[in-house]
């Protein structure tokens, strides 16, 4: 039985991870700028991060399904371990669900995505102010919904480490010793 999740998965989870920080951090700081050449090209950047994050964790998962993690301790009650695997399930559909809603949400308000400025991606929907508000609306909520759940996901893994004393956050660290 293997106790360490491999160097893929471990590789991909970290480059996610703060991936996300500095996305969200972007986001948050880009969003009160005025309006200028710079808050342009912030936003520009905001969204190749966010596609570049769309496709890793697409990648992420495809490796997840095709390899199997390592179990949670037995020493976990039942529902505690079935209520991680919905938590981790649900950390993966905001993943997905903040990239799309923002694609949407610049289909609607009319600035279509160009990937690293190169690479135009299709309109998901026509230009539609009020659609665009909801779907800004929308894309905040799901970001501070992951925040929260990346905040519990943070959480739990240090409980494990410092209270249940168990392997749960070590098999994620690639320092850890195998």
């Amino acid at each position: 039985m293997k106790h360490r999740y491999n160097l893929t998965a471990i590789s991909l989870h970290w480059l996610i991870a703060l991936s996300l920080i500095g996305t969200f951090a972007l986001g948050v700081y880009m969003s009160d700028l005025a309006l200028s050449p710079n808050k342009l090209k912030l936003y520009s950047w905001h969204k190749w991060a966010g596609v570049s994050i769309f496709f890793l964790v697409l990648c992420r998962l495809a490796w997840r399904v095709t390899h199997c993690p390592p179990a949670l301790p037995e020493t976990m009650p039942a529902g505690m371990r079935q209520l991680a695997h919905v938590a981790h399930w649900a950390l993966y559909a905001l993943m997905l669900a903040i990239p799309i809603s923002g694609w949407l949400m610049s289909s609607a308000q009319g600035f279509q995505v160009v990937w690293f400025g190169v690479m135009p991606l299709p309109d998901l929907v026509t230009r539609d102010k009020a659609l665009g508000v909801l779907l800004q609306d929308v894309h905040i909520v799901l970001n501070y919904t992951l925040l929260c759940a990346v905040i519990a996901h943070v959480a739990a893994a240090l409980k494990h480490h410092f209270i249940d004393r168990d392997d749960v956050l070590s098999r994620m660290l690639p320092w850890a010793a195998k």
